[in-house]
């Protein structure tokens, strides 16, 4: 029973998890890892991920929790040639569009995961709030800048020219 419950829930989560942490790190190659890294976490604990609220924000928290533990493990490292170049940071075919995506990449780190929460797993305010460990007033403060960024990045309006 548990390998089936689980089995469906990677397939209905899997995708919008994995949009909602490439939003969140702007890197397809590092998203795949962390969420693989999460979904990999959330089956060994999947008695207690099942029962829990929110089980795909559990795996997107669990997912950006990860990105911050090999960050502090890799800045220990001595990089010798220059680091790793990662070529293709494209949205591929996670269904974000290009323009949206480099427009989030642009956004605070913070903003990129408020927008991840609450558009892609449509996770309400105190959700969002809970999943970052941050007060709701904040969600709703970084939603709000994130949305006036984004909006000012992607929205043009057409004006008329202004006549002699």
């Amino acid at each position: 029973m548990k390998q089936l419950e689980f089995k469906e829930f990677y397939r209905d989560s899997r995708d919008a998890c994995l949009r909602t942490v490439l939003a969140s790190v702007g890197d397809r190659q590092l998203a795949e890892d962390l969420v693989a890294e999460a979904f990999t976490r959330a089956w060994t604990a999947w008695p207690k991920v099942g029962r829990h609220p929110a089980p795909r924000a559990w795996v997107v928290r669990t997912a950006l929790n990860t990105r911050v533990s090999w960050w502090r493990r890799r800045r220990r490292e001595v990089v010798l040639d220059g680091g790793v170049d990662v070529a293709d940071t494209s949205a591929g075919d996670t269904g974000l569009d290009p323009v949206l995506l480099a427009a989030l990449r642009r956004l605070p780190r913070r903003q990129r995961e408020v927008i991840a929460l609450r558009v892609f797993l449509d996770l309400d305010t105190q959700a969002t709030a809970k999943v970052l460990g941050i007060a709701q007033g904040t969600v709703t403060a970084h939603l709000s800048r994130a949305v006036a960024t984004l909006r000012g990045h992607l929205v043009t309006v057409d004006r008329p020219e202004a006549g002699p």
